[in-house]
């Protein structure tokens, strides 16, 4: 009977060690060579660019509903794609022609930031850091000379970055659609953050939050009440008989507001003792990152190609939890709650499931 969640926190601690365990038995012990994990992420790109786009259709169609896939995939998405792009120095390495499987990433990677832009504004934030970060990683790991981040292309992106939300604002106008608006998600967030982030300074505590400041009132535990958690159906699918939400963090604003970044929901959530703990675990899955990523690196430059694959998948993975990392707890609370807390919890598995290796 231990073993049974008896909170929103406990849970997330038990999903997270299953996650962790699960990750790393199928990382060290089947046999993902350099070949497939390349035609997995090809593959899972194409899926998502066309998961996306017919996301981004049923958007701007209003006899549909969308599903906004860019909250739980998006991550995944950088992933995949950066792991797509680590693996083409490494075939170059090899003499293997690259040019249309360039060609295809570049397709792939125009795709998922057109369709998730069009989706949701926080993802291509995220989406493009990570590629940022990416793409940094990769210039450090494979020792060029001219680094992929020069001066004029950072200068393109940041460019970019705003005739992609000038357009999205100008198409909000044209077609009437408030909820591809740019300047109405700024305009809500300055609307509801701020209300939000003085309920937290002023009601949190070392393990949680004055109780009465809380949506639930007296009936409040003071911690793990929901704010943060893992997907609703987790919880009604197992009978768990924790406080659940059901889109009041979307509709009341008097509560914790989903778009206060995810340092203070964390924090009032299960208090400033356990948001400690959570950014040094975030510490030590970056830093376990960067160590083995050193690691692999010498043993490609002495000539063993064994860890090309894990490599690769490790460039994808560190890339998509410093992003989403960033963009969560520092932007919007949304991107590491609900079921982007179960694909967080996945990549800080991917990555410290290198730390074990088999010698097979």
């Amino acid at each position: 009977m231990a073993l049974i969640a008896t909170n929103h926190l406990m849970l997330i601690l038990e999903v997270a060690i299953l996650i962790h365990i699960g990750v790393l038995l199928i990382l060290n012990f089947l046999p993902l060579s350099f070949s497939l994990i390349f035609l997995l992420s090809l593959i899972l790109g194409v899926g998502i660019t066309l998961l996306f786009g017919v996301d981004a259709i049923c958007l701007l169609l209003p006899m549909l509903s969308h599903h906004e896939f860019t909250h739980p995939y998006g991550p995944i998405a950088i992933l995949v794609v950066v792991t797509s792009w680590a693996i083409l120095p490494m075939l170059r390495d090899q003499n293997i022609k690259t040019s249309n499987i360039r060609l295809l990433i570049i397709l792939i990677t125009a795709g998922i930031t057109i369709f998730g832009a069009i989706v949701h504004r926080d993802f291509l934030l995220m989406w493009v850091l990570g590629l940022v970060i990416g793409f940094f990683i990769l210039s450090k790991t494979f020792r060029r000379e001219n680094s992929i981040l020069s001066a004029r292309r950072i200068l393109f992106i940041i460019v970019a970055l705003f005739v992609v939300f000038g357009a999205m604002e100008g198409l909000s106008q044209l077609l009437h659609m408030e909820i591809i608006s740019p300047l109405a998600r700024i305009n809500r967030m300055n609307t509801n953050q701020f209300a939000s982030l003085q309920l937290v300074i002023d009601n949190t505590n070392v393990f949680g939050h004055n109780a009465n400041a809380t949506y639930w009132g007296n009936a409040s535990t003071g911690n793990s009440d929901g704010y943060i958690s893992l997907p609703l159906t987790f919880i009604t699918y197992f009978g768990l008989p924790f406080p659940l939400f059901y889109g009041i963090l979307v509709t009341r604003k008097d509560v914790i507001d989903y778009f206060l970044p995810g340092i203070f929901g964390v924090g009032f959530d299960f208090g400033y003792l356990a948001l400690a703990l959570i950014i040094i675990w975030i510490l030590i899955v970056i830093i376990v990152g960067l160590k083995v990523l050193d690691k692999y690196r010498v043993q490609r430059e002495r000539g063993n190609k064994k860890y090309l694959g894990r490599e690769a998948l490790l460039i994808g993975s560190l890339s998509a939890f410093i992003a989403q990392t960033v963009l969560g707890f520092f932007v919007i609370t949304r991107t590491i709650n609900g079921s982007a807390l179960v694909t967080y919890l996945f990549l800080s598995a991917m990555v410290m499931a290198h730390i074990v290796t088999t010698k097979r």
